[in-house]
């Protein structure tokens, strides 16, 4: 689908803000779909901006820069002292110059600052932020600079030619791009912390003053600061239940020759079913009514694939596959509201689903205690408490259902149980 707008809207360039795997040691499924996208959009031509974000290797990236520079494609992975590389030229239509981009990918800590004996966290955070900011600020006078060149350029070059019509380049505008966590966005459940104990977001005004900044990381998309050229287009699929709440999409900006731009989110669909139910087991069942039951073809297909004998006076080959149904499963997220600790709910949550067109993908027991719990806490001082009642009072807000869980659940008591002893020992010597 994107290809088709891609092509529908003529566009010149597609800029990805970074993670475009999920993980540094992606498949090799989707490595093959990553170079597909590419070989397809070459023919397009049409130029791709790949930045690097913060679940991506950069090496992963770097692998494939030198060939994918010959399908029209930009790889950044990350930040580097030759700072002229950040710094991309986009054409138009024309085959003229018609954006300069500042394209920076998620900024490493080590990349940009160096640690300092004695530094405070805020000590940290504050120099984190104004080495983030100077990077952006010397990014984007490169930028400065090459539109001047460009500009002079042009200016002989109409001298020559007798052509004073420079106003188009002295017109270019500059995008900018990051991966980071803009102050005061909407985060979902799926987007990791990048900046753990020493950033909790970057301020809108230490951005560059650039006619258009395209953000990555968070999933949502949204406007930074009220600002409606400072943008996370989110992520283009909900990587969580929670982002169902949220219209995915991408946004298209155009330049016209004077530098005005005009932005147009547009929509993306959903081309896989998901659903959330919440509330008691009487009331999952209900919501369950509106999902379609699997269609009576499909089962007999499966009993005639598996038990490989007729059906119907009719015969089957054991080894054909069975033919998958036409639409697709609803992916379910199940938050079962409970009074009671529920030791079978995994097999009752099966037995309501079974025969309907659904997956549980994440099952989920709402403790309706937890704000009472929480409640009584504020009524107790720590001086009444010891470190295992405060530890076990919040491992009674988590849910350990079934023997894996449990298991788990001893480990970490385990483990609790390891590290006090350590300190005891630590303090009476």
């Amino acid at each position: 689908m994107l290809l088709d707008v891609i092509q529908a809207q003529k566009i010149d360039a597609v800029i990805v803000a970074g993670d475009i795997f999920d993980t540094g040691t992606p498949p090799s499924y989707a490595r093959q779909m990553y170079n597909q996208f590419v070989v397809e959009l070459s023919k397009l031509t049409c130029t791709l901006v790949v930045l690097g974000g913060n679940h991506d290797s950069v090496s992963t990236l770097n692998e494939s820069k030198q060939l994918l520079a010959c399908l029209h494609t930009h790889v950044i992975a990350n930040t580097t002292d030759d700072m002229e590389q950040q710094v991309i030229e986009l054409t138009d239509t024309t085959g003229g110059v018609g954006a300069i981009l500042c394209a920076i990918p998620f900024i490493r800590p080590r990349d940009v600052l160096q640690s300092r004996a004695g530094e405070t966290s805020e000590d940290k955070k504050i120099a984190l932020s104004d080495a983030i900011k100077a990077h952006y600020a010397s990014i984007y006078q490169l930028a400065v600079e090459r539109r001047s060149r460009i500009a002079h350029s042009s200016t002989g070059k109409a001298a020559q030619g007798n052509n004073n019509d420079d106003s188009s380049h002295a017109s270019i505008p500059i995008i900018a791009t990051g991966h980071l966590t803009a102050l005061g966005v909407s985060q979902s459940e799926s987007v990791r912390e990048i900046y753990i104990g020493t950033l909790d977001g970057f301020a809108a005004d230490g951005f560059p003053p650039a006619d258009y900044i395209a953000l990555g990381h968070i999933h949502r998309p949204q406007m930074v600061a009220k600002s409606e050229h400072i943008r996370y287009s989110g992520s283009p699929i909900p990587l969580s239940f929670d982002e169902l709440k949220s219209q995915k999409q991408v946004v298209i900006v155009e330049f016209d020759q004077q530098g005005q731009r005009s932005i147009v989110p547009m929509n993306i669909p959903m081309f896989q079913p998901m659903a959330m139910l919440k509330g008691d087991l009487q009331s999952i069942k209900a919501q369950l009514t509106q999902f379609p039951l699997l269609n009576d073809d499909k089962k007999c297909d499966i009993n005639r694939t598996v038990n490989g004998g007729a059906v119907d006076g009719k015969t089957d080959d054991a080894n054909k596959p069975p033919e998958p149904t036409s639409v697709k499963p609803t992916w379910l997220c199940i938050h079962v509201d409970a009074q009671d600790y529920l030791s079978d709910l995994q097999q009752s949550i099966q037995t309501l689903t079974e025969g309907r067109n659904v997956e549980v993908l994440q099952l989920r027991r709402t403790r309706a205690r937890a704000s009472q719990s929480l409640n009584q806490v504020n009524n107790e001082t720590l001086a009444e408490l010891t470190p295992f009642d405060v530890f076990e009072k919040r491992l009674a807000l988590e849910n350990f259902e079934g023997e894996q869980e449990q298991q788990r659940l001893t480990k970490i008591r385990h483990t609790f149980n390891e590290i006090v002893e350590e300190v005891h020992q630590q303090e009476a010597k």
